[in-house]
Formats: structure tokens, C-alpha cells, sequence
């Protein structure tokens, strides 16, 4: 027989008939087509023309042509290259009459796509924890795959029944529900999909997902089927996003946070409810196109927000803009608006996401607020009083020209300071003091005097006041400083101290005076007229009234004395009328100690002088001749004899305002100042028991230097020395 001739040529099985030597004597076109053979293969030996087959195949052929009457199995084969096929086969033996020899019939089919859909969805469920059951309500049995067995938590020999299935469900709304269903299903054969939550052998809570299919025969359900899948993980993510949602939709409705989508290629504005209530339009009267939400924005904002609309399309930047919009009861609106582009994979834009608020409240405070730092800043450059912004560590961030003139540096120089640069150090402490009470919130604010430097190192004496700004969250932002300029005060303050210091010394002077003039006088007066009255006595002897007229020149001259002496205070008084002039005092002092040389030897004194050359003093020439020397000459006559060597020593510096003080200093005898520190300078004054002091130098000097704007103090101790301090007005 002929392939040509075959009566099973046309078959649409794939099958073979082999002979007893296994070579082919028939098979169908399917056979050739599934294993892309040629009608050659007619006499070939089976195995030579299809080597790669299972060897069980091989096996079972040599079986059937031995007798057995049937073979059937299905295997897989791993192929050389990794590959693998798998065959399903199906032999029997065949013979035509009892003294034949026997062939075999093949059926053959390669099912390697069938077992690879089988294994891809057994792989599936597992991975998507989908497991089957089936009710069989004719049997009264149910069936669990394997992995509605695991999602249920149970062992593999666990037997279900319809009263076991239901009792997993989590009690309440979830037993109720899938109780309701399997009942609608029996009854009326209704399906259903739904999810619900169990409560595992292990007590483990999961959400899964049961769909069950009745099947009815002649209005009676006889059998259900369906699925039950594991959606714990997916059902917990939608439950927390749905929370979040919620979250959401109150947060952005609290506050005033509206969300659009705008479908670009259609033309089509999707907004939420929010939207309607930030522009104050109704759902209904609103289109939901890119032209409706147009007519809602203030004709003045229309060229740039569609600008920034196509810049952030096209990509060019972001969309991140602000803008009005006018309500239909014509009030306005600020908008602001942020989106994000949503493109396809060409990289063509497809919608915008994004939202709206409103913040008319924020943009009014910041128009209020700018015009309020507009006022501020006119404020601050058209005072006169010095005005600056300082931060937190003390650097001017803005001051006004008044300040500026006040210390002498522009506004550029200033900005690059701090105050601590300027503070006289004797200040700073308090300031900072204030200052961190200030930061601490003990005291809203503060006012002190202080003393800053000019830019060419002058006193500038300033009433400074301080303020703290604070940011919205009560931190502090900045300080606010008042500065008033009270040098010219602080100077007048000062020159009516020095007037009042000096009238009253002057008043002090004049009262001593007077005094003086009215006892030395009135004692003078009285020894004349005593002497007088002896004279023109006339028993009075010629011996006797030689003595009188010998009394009466004593007298004369005593009163003369005293005469020059007043004289001598007067003049002082009046020199107070002269003009000081510049004087340089290392010259003063080196003149006086050269018309004392002969003293400082005769004494064997040794006297120190420490004065810069450069020092010059305003006085008058002969007045400071005068002190130098009423000084130097009373260090070394007033010397301790016990000590070896008399040391007198002039020194000179400048003090805090600028003053020139001299110190001339001496270890002598020294003086009990808490017995006479207060009639020290007084007229006719002595301490030490010297029989060349009068009392009257001391007086004298004192008046010379006040009459020049000066003052003198002492500070000595018995047998430890003296030093006197003159302040002298620096030139």
C-alpha cells in the first residue's frame, strides 16, 4: 500500500503505521506537517528519520510489537541545546490476520506549547496566590486545590465541607456576606466576585478574593466552581491609600486646595470639587474646557499664564505660576497654580496634573506688608535721627544717612561692620548684656547711653535704642536701633560741669579769701593799733619806744607780706580772663628742673622724667613754671632723712578724654590725708614742722591750675611718699 493510496492520508490526527522492522508504511499529512517531514520518509527506518525522541517512546514501540496490545504516555525531552519537547503518545498493535507479522499504529503529537500554557498558568496562580475549589452538591463534597489549602493556612490532607469552607470567613460582615451569596447561588444560580476577609487555621487575618460559578440542571444547581486568591498585600495598600485619599481630600479642603487634570490632546479640563469653590462657579455652569477656565482669569494675567501654560508643554520650565481670577459676584481671586507634565513614551505631552490655591489672604498680607516696608524704608533714609537694621551676630544689614554722618563712614563701610567694631569696650558689656535679655524675651526692648568711634577714632556719645522684629514664628528676625547723636549734649553737659566744678571752687577760693584778707588783716590792724598806742604814750621810755618802732617795722612788713601774698592769689584769679596757648611740657619740665639744679644737689636728689615730647598742654607759660616747680621743690624739701637717696619722678599720659595728666611723684615724708586731705590746698596751710613753709604754695597752684580748666588731686601716705596728679586740657 501506498501513502498515496492511504485511507488515512487526509486524517486530521498525527499518526504513523510502522511495520515490524519500524519503518514507516503509512501516516497522515499531520504527522508530516507537525514534524515538517517529506512523503519521503516512506520505507525509512522511524528512528533514523526521527532520532530525537524519548527513549521511553522507543521502548513502548518494542513492547506493542511484541504482543502488548496498548502503549500511552507523555514525556519530556531535554534536547542537546538546553531545549526541551514535550510528546504525548498513544500505541497499538495491529494485526490482519493471525499468521501476519505485526505493525503498530502511532499517534504522536508534539504538546510542548500545551504543556508550557499549562505550566506558565499553574506558575501564575501560584505566584498570584490563586487557588480552586468546587462544591459538588449531588455528592455533597467540596474540593481545595493545593494553594486555596495554603492560603487557608491548613495541612494537605485537610478534608473541607460547605460548613467548614464558610466558618473561615471573618465573623460579621464577611461570614454574612459569602452566607448570603452561596445561598443566592444555590437557589437561584447567581455568581459572584467579591472580597472579603478570613481567619486562617493560624488565626492570621487576610483579605482574598472569591468568584464561585453555580452550575444549573433544569433549574436545580448541582455543582460550584470558582477561584480564591490571596489579595491581603494589594488589599492593605488600597485601604491605606484610601485612608490617605481621605486624608487627602479633607487636608486640600481645608485648605482651600483645589486639583485639576487637563487632557491636552482633547481638549478636556477635569477639576475636583474643590476647584468649583476656588473660582466660585457652579459644576454645572462650567464646560470643562481649556476656553472656560480662560474666561474665569483676570483679563490682565491671561498673555502669561497661557505663556507659561505652553512653556511648561513644550518643556522649556516648569509650571509653577501665580494669577487672578474673578469670581461671578466680580471679586477677585489670587491663584496658585503648580502642574507636572505627563508625557507618552515618544516623549509627546498628554495631560497636566496639577493644583490650585487660593491664597488672596497671602498676597494681600504681602501687598500690606510691602507697602509697610516701603513706608518703613522712607522712614528709615529720611529721619534725622541715625537709624539701622542689625542681625543676629551684630553686622548693620541697613542704616540710614543720618547715621552715616553721625560716625563718619559711608553706607557701603558701614554694611561691612558690626557694632561690636564700633562699641567703646567699656560699653560693649552692658550692651550685649541687654541685648541677650532682649533675645531671650525677658524685655521687649532696651535704651542705654554708649559710646561708639567715629572713622577717625573720635568719642561719638550716642541714646541708643533697641527693638527686636520677629518672624512669623516668634524667632527673631532682626533688631531695629534708634541712634540720637547726644555728643553736643554730653559736651554742654560737661562744660556746665567744668563751669559749675570751677565757679564753685572759685566761690570756695573767694570765700577762703575772704577770710584770710579779714583775719590776717583785722590781726595786722589790731598789732598796729596796739603798737600806736604804746608810741604816743607819753611816759613811754626812750628805750621802750625804740622797741615800739622796732615792732611796728616787724609790722609793716608782716602786713606787706600778707599784702603780696593776696596780691599774689588775685593775680591768678584774673590770668583765668588770659588766652591759653599750645605748651609743650617735657620743655616746662626740663626748664624747671634746670633752676633747681643747685636744690637737687645740695639734696643729692635723684629725679626720673617720663614725658613724651610730643605732649602739649593749653595753659600759660609762667602758671605752669609755677606748679612744676612748687612740686618739684616740695618732693625734695619735704624728703624722708632716713632714706638714702630722695626720688622725684615726672611722668605724662593721656587719659580716656584726651587729657594730658602729670605725675610728679616722690618718696618723702608723705602726708596723713584723713587728718588734712581737706584743708590741703588751703591758704596758710602747713603739715610738717619745716620752718620755710608759709602754707600758701599749695593754695596757690591749685588756683593756677583750675584758673586753667585743669585739676589737681593727691594721693600719699605718711612715710610712703606723695604723688599729685594734674589734668591739664591737651592742646
Amino acid at each position: 500500500m501506498t501513502i498515496s493510496h492511504s485511507i488515512f492520508h487526509d486524517a486530521a490526527i498525527p499518526f504513523a503505521v510502522l511495520d515490524e522492522q519500524q519503518s514507516f508504511v503509512d501516516f497522515s499529512k499531520q504527522w508530516l506537517q507537525q514534524f515538517d517531514l517529506t512523503a519521503e520518509i516512506e520505507g525509512k527506518c522511524f528512528f533514523e528519520v526521527m532520532p530525537e525522541l524519548p527513549e521511553v517512546l522507543k521502548s513502548d514501540i518494542d513492547h506493542c510489537l511484541q504482543g502488548v496490545g496498548h502503549r500511552s504516555d507523555t514525556k519530556r525531552l531535554i534536547l542537546t541545546n538546553g531545549d526541551s519537547n514535550w510528546y504525548d503518545w498513544k500505541i497499538s498493535s495491529v494485526h490482519k490476520d493471525d499468521m501476519s507479522e505485526p505493525s503498530i499504529l502511532i499517534i504522536l503529537e508534539d504538546i510542548t506549547s500545551k504543556m508550557r500554557e499549562e505550566e506558565l498558568l499553574a506558575k501564575s496562580q501560584e505566584v498570584a496566590r490563586i487557588g480552586g475549589w468546587e462544591v459538588d452538591l449531588i455528592k455533597n463534597t467540596i474540593y481545595w486545590s493545593k494553594i486555596t489549602k495554603e492560603i487557608h493556612e491548613v495541612p494537605d490532607d485537610f478534608i473541607p465541607n460547605l460548613e467548614k469552607g464558610i466558618s473561615f470567613y471573618k465573623e460579621g460582615r464577611s461570614r454574612e456576606t459569602i452566607t448570603r451569596l452561596v445561598q443566592q447561588a444555590i437557589e437561584s444560580g447567581k455568581p459572584w466576585d467579591t472580597e472579603l476577609e478570613i481567619i486562617t487555621d493560624k488565626g492570621n487575618e487576610l483579605w482574598v478574593r472569591a468568584i464561585g460559578e453555580p452550575e444549573m440542571v433544569n433549574g436545580t444547581c448541582v455543582r460550584i466552581v470558582g477561584t480564591f486568591q490571596d489579595i491581603n498585600k494589594r488589599k492593605q495598600i488600597e485601604l491605606g491609600f484610601n485612608k490617605v485619599s481621605e486624608r487627602l481630600s479633607v487636608a486640600t479642603k481645608t485648605a482651600g486646595i483645589g486639583i485639576w487634570e487637563y487632557n491636552i490632546p482633547n481638549d478636556e479640563l477635569f477639576w475636583d470639587s474643590n476647584m468649583y469653590l476656588l473660582y466660585g462657579v457652579k459644576e454645572t455652569d462650567f464646560k470643562g474646557v481649556y476656553e472656560a477656565w480662560e474666561t474665569c482669569v483676570h483679563a490682565d494675567d491671561i498673555e502669561h499664564i497661557n505663556r507659561e501654560v505652553q512653556d511648561a508643554i513644550s518643556g522649556t520650565k516648569d509650571f509653577d505660576t501665580i494669577f487672578r481670577v474673578i469670581w461671578p459676584n466680580g471679586e477677585v481671586h489670587w491663584i496658585k497654580a503648580e502642574a507636572t507634565i505627563v508625557r507618552d513614551h515618544k516623549g509627546n505631552p498628554i495631560k497636566m496634573i496639577g493644583i490650585n490655591e487660593d491664597i488672596t489672604d497671602l498676597k494681600t498680607t504681602q501687598l500690606q506688608l510691602i507697602k509697610s516696608e516701603e513706608s518703613l524704608q522712607a522712614t528709615l533714609e529720611n529721619s534725622s535721627v541715625g537709624m539701622a537694621l542689625v542681625s543676629e551676630d551684630g553686622r548693620f544689614t541697613e542704616v540710614n544717612q543720618s547715621l552715616c554722618k553721625s560716625l563718619g563712614y559711608s553706607k557701603d563701610e558701614l554694611l561691612k561692620l558690626t557694632f561690636q567694631e564700633l562699641t567703646h569696650p567699656d560699653d560693649l558689656e552692658k550692651d550685649l548684656s541687654l541685648l541677650q535679655e532682649l533675645i531671650q524675651g525677658k524685655i521687649g526692648t532696651y535704651q542705654i547711653e554708649k559710646r561708639y568711634f567715629n572713622k577717625n577714632g573720635g568719642m561719638v556719645h550716642v541714646l541708643l535704642t533697641v527693638t527686636a522684629a520677629r518672624n512669623i514664628d516668634g524667632n527673631i528676625s532682626h533688631f531695629i536701633s534708634q541712634i540720637v547723636d547726644i555728643s553736643p549734649r554730653i559736651k554742654a553737659e560737661r562744660k556746665l560741669k567744668g563751669l559749675l566744678e570751677l565757679s564753685t571752687n572759685q566761690n570756695n577760693s573767694l570765700l577762703n579769701f575772704a577770710h584770710i584778707v579779714s583775719h590776717n588783716l583785722r590781726s595786722h590792724a589790731a598789732n598796729l593799733t596796739m603798737i600806736s598806742s604804746f608810741l604816743t604814750d607819753e611816759t613811754l621810755g626812750e628805750e621802750e619806744r625804740k622797741d615800739s618802732l622796732g615792732m611796728l617795722s616787724r609790722a609793716s612788713n608782716g602786713l606787706n607780706e600778707t599784702i603780696n601774698h593776696l596780691n599774689e592769689v588775685v593775680q591768678v584769679k584774673l590770668e583765668t580772663d588770659k588766652k591759653l596757648k599750645p605748651i609743650h611740657l617735657s620743655y616746662i619740665a626740663q626748664k624747671v628742673l634746670m633752676d633747681v639744679q643747685a636744690l637737687i644737689e645740695k639734696n643729692g636728689a635723684q629725679v626720673t622724667v617720663d614725658i613724651p615730647k610730643h605732649f602739649e598742654v593749653k595753659g600759660v607759660l609762667a602758671y605752669l613754671e609755677s606748679i612744676v616747680l612748687n612740686l618739684v621743690s616740695n618732693a625734695i624739701k619735704y624728703r624722708d632723712p632716713d632714706k638714702k637717696t630722695a626720688e622725684v619722678t615726672l611722668k605724662a599720659h593721656e587719659n580716656d578724654e584726651k587729657n594730658i595728666v602729670l605725675q610728679v611723684t616722690d618718696n618723702g615724708l608723705g602726708i596723713d590725708l584723713e587728718r588734712h586731705g581737706k584743708k590741703l590746698f588751703g591758704m596758710y596751710k602747713t603739715f610738717h614742722r619745716n620752718k620755710d613753709a608759709r602754707g600758701i604754695g599749695l593754695f596757690i597752684t591749685k588756683n593756677q591750675i583750675e584758673s586753667m580748666g585743669g585739676k589737681i588731686t593727691v594721693k600719699s601716705e605718711p612715710m610712703q611718699g606723695t604723688t599729685f596728679e594734674v589734668t591739664l586740657l591737651k592742646a
